[in-house]
């Protein structure tokens, strides 16, 4: 357990569903849902399967209570960007972070690329835990905590649907 907090944890999101509209005219009437089904993230650090399990379970019973709060969506209709070559943009996303049930103003960045039907977007964004009512979870007596501000890293790619 105490390795998982000495380092910044690697968590994969298998399941989630999202919808992007992009314009790249007119990137301004672009737009961005993404639902991510909670219970879905996992660890993917190369850490034993003890400790794996062990954060795992308090990632999803303590910090993102899971069994209350299922979703965590991201609605944006305010996109900003610029075109930087041919097929790629810098897009700011001001849209609505619901987590933990609290929904609050998130602006994200991200680099875009479009090649034929495939879009594959990259950025980071940080969130505070308090910001969404969780409280921060300890370890080792209170010497090891989860830090309120997280820095969340993204690599997405799309298809776009007939």
């Amino acid at each position: 357990m105490l390795l998982a907090f000495a380092h910044n944890p690697t968590i994969a999101i298998p399941d989630f569903e999202g919808e992007v509209s992009l314009n790249p005219d007119a990137v301004e009437q672009s737009s961005l849902r993404m639902v991510i089904h909670a219970a879905s993230l996992t660890v993917t650090d190369d850490i034993s399967e003890k400790d794996r399990r062990e954060i795992n379970r308090r990632m999803h019973e303590e910090v993102l209570e899971t069994d209350s709060f299922a979703d965590i969506e991201y609605e944006c209709s305010r996109v900003s960007g610029s075109r930087i070559t041919e097929g790629q943009y810098m897009v700011a996303l001001n849209g609505e972070l619901t987590l933990h049930g609290v929904a609050r103003s998130q602006p994200v960045s991200a680099r875009v690329r479009l090649n034929g039907d495939m879009l594959r977007a990259t950025g980071d964004f940080s969130v505070r835990l308090s910001d969404y009512e969780i409280q921060p979870i300890t370890a080792a007596g209170g010497t090891i905590k989860l830090k309120d501000e997280l820095t969340l890293s993204f690599d997405i790619s799309a298809r776009k649907q007939a």
